[in-house]
């Protein structure tokens, strides 16, 4: 069971973390020459397929993290503190989420669909 569980804690990490490392080395340059237009509509398709994937990884992180967590020291209180500065690190970055997913991408595909892309720009920018 615990291996199960480790086996989807590290998955749903490299999914986002890669995911994210994927966008801004190798994606955001290879489009930067593109026009606006063209680019921020490659963005919004892109974060429209991401962004739910990665709602599906802080689930299974938060599921198998807290499992493990449990199996393994039976309490919040007998975990060292490796775990606290993970879990801390972990839940900055699912409101780091949160906050992007209900706020600047909304306005993104908003703005997007109204073909409006200096304030696109702006929203992507935010979200980058």
């Amino acid at each position: 069971m615990l291996i199960l569980l480790l086996a989807i804690h590290v998955f749903g990490a490299l999914f986002w973390v890669g995911g994210m490392a994927f966008a801004y080395t190798m994606l955001r340059p290879a489009v930067g020459a593109f026009e606006a237009p063209v680019r921020l509509t490659l963005w919004r398709n892109v974060f429209n397929r991401f962004l739910p994937w990665v709602g599906v990884s802080i689930v299974a992180l938060l599921v198998s993290g807290y499992a493990m967590l449990f199996l393994i020291y039976g309490s919040f209180a007998r975990a060292p503190l490796f775990v606290h500065v993970m879990q801390g690190i972990g839940i900055a970055m699912m409101l780091i989420y949160l906050h992007l997913y209900f706020a600047p991408w909304p306005r993104l595909q908003k703005l997007v669909a109204a073909a409006d892309w200096p304030n696109a720009g702006k929203q992507l920018a935010m979200i980058r």
